[in-house]
């Protein structure tokens, strides 16, 4: 597999330097490099790259600002931020951004951004976005990243989203439904409108009438209900 990028900075050596870094590695063709977003742009349209390594603070158009203008393209590259200050990440989760790479760039760090991005490109289309089989998750300031398996269930309270795991709640600003969706390919149902429950997670189906359900979980003195839409495929999926 040979991913084709573009290297965006407005710093000369910065880009020269990772530039040379990404052809270390045979799976990278740096297809062209840019000293703007503005001539990014004209390029990005031009060559159709996989993905962009884009610098955040440039003159003119921000990388940020490129990097929502691609987002509405019909086939948009993925993108890389390379950038001297780490202040950006929560903005760069929320464009999607497969990695965010620090100034100075090293090899070590190079290199694991690549392995995301084949990973990415490896990976059936509806999983793509788990590259590195965690959950990334923005939670205030922070931004989480989540075993699956270590979240018992996710379920919505009003407008606002929580993550369940064993030891800590955490809330998300990330809705159930895209969380349902960045969840595809691990063992997660929906047992009610409000309720995301991890599979492996289950310990006993309860009935308190023949309309009303209840899960049990592992390590968890928590209830789950369990809307009587769901009753059947949840029982066909726990193989009752």
């Amino acid at each position: 597999m040979e991913l084709r990028t573009i290297v965006v900075d407005d710093e000369p050596f910065s880009r020269q330097e990772l530039v040379h870094l990404l052809k270390e590695h045979e799976n990278i063709n740096v297809a062209a490099e840019a000293n703007s977003a503005e001539k990014a742009l004209e390029l990005i349209l031009r060559e159709e790259p996989d993905a962009v390594f884009l610098d955040i603070e440039m003159t003119g158009m921000s990388g940020v600002e490129l990097a929502e203008t691609l987002q509405k393209l019909k086939k948009p590259p993925s993108i890389i931020f390379a950038t001297a200050y780490p202040d950006y990440a929560v903005k760069a989760f929320r464009l999607e951004a497969v990695d965010y790479l620090l100034k100075p760039f090293d090899e070590v760090q190079v290199a694991q951004t690549v392995n995301r991005l084949i990973q990415r490109f490896s990976l059936p289309e509806k999983n793509a976005g788990a590259v590195t089989g965690r959950l990334a998750v923005q939670s205030g300031d922070r931004i989480l990243y989540l075993e699956p398996g270590s979240i018992l269930y996710i379920y919505k309270e009003g407008r606002d989203t929580f993550i369940v795991t064993e030891k800590e709640k955490y809330p998300s600003k990330i809705a159930l439904k895209e969380l349902e969706g960045k969840l595809k390919g691990y063992s997660f149902f929906r047992v009610h409108k409000g309720y995301l429950v991890n599979m492996e997670k289950v310990e006993e189906l309860v009935s308190w009438s023949p309309s009303v359900f209840q899960l049990k979980l592992t390590n968890s003195k928590d209830q789950i209900p369990v809307s009587r839409n769901y009753v059947k495929e949840l029982r066909e999926a726990l193989e009752l």
